[in-house]
């Protein structure tokens, strides 16, 4: 969704951004509702640098207020997402039930290379996609769902007291729809 070298938005993307900024334009949060709205717009549901920046120009607000808030939030995505989204849960009620297996299972499951991933330290942040783009595979802090621990979404559904079985048989079910 670009149109040259420098990287800005096409001119589709604009109007996106340009509508997303025009719907929440003096409502409370609006800078997290227009990342939403560019984010949901997006094909593969992320918020290119190119639109975040344009988002600072044309609300008026600093690029790295726009990009702090885009940083924070765990539900915005800096790099392309695949076409399913599985998300597993870091934090401690979910660690301590069993978590990082799950993550590493699930890892397995998707060819994706666990070892290289925790040796980085990085597996509590960690958003990595299929080389077909068909997976991406998310960790999050906390969805605060911790009596449901371990807890894993597939897709934006919350998956309670997850086992390996349970998530081995959603992501096969995943593929089955792809295809």
């Amino acid at each position: 969704m670009r149109n040259d070298a420098a990287g800005l938005p096409d001119a589709h993307e604009r109007l996106l951004i340009d509508q997303a900024i025009a719907a929440q334009r003096n409502r409370p949060g609006a800078l997290l509702g227009i990342l939403e709205m560019v984010q949901e717009a997006n094909p593969r549901k992320y918020l290119s640098a190119a639109a975040l920046a344009y988002i600072a120009e044309k609300t008026g607000l600093p690029p790295a207020q726009v990009y702090s808030v885009a940083t924070f939030y765990a539900l915005f995505n800096l790099t392309p997402q695949g076409e399913n989204v599985v998300c597993v849960c870091r934090g401690t009620a979910c660690h301590t039930r069993g978590s990082r297996d799950l993550l590493e299972k699930v890892s397995l499951d998707l060819g994706l290379d666990w070892d290289a991933m925790s040796g980085t330290g990085e597996a509590d942040k960690l958003a990595l996609a299929t080389p077909d783009r068909s997976f991406t595979l998310r960790t999050v802090a906390c969805f605060g769902q911790c009596a449901m621990a371990p807890v894993v979404e597939v897709n934006h559904r919350v998956l309670a007291h997850v086992n390996e079985r349970t998530l081995h048989r959603e992501v096969r079910a995943r593929a089955r729809e792809r295809k």
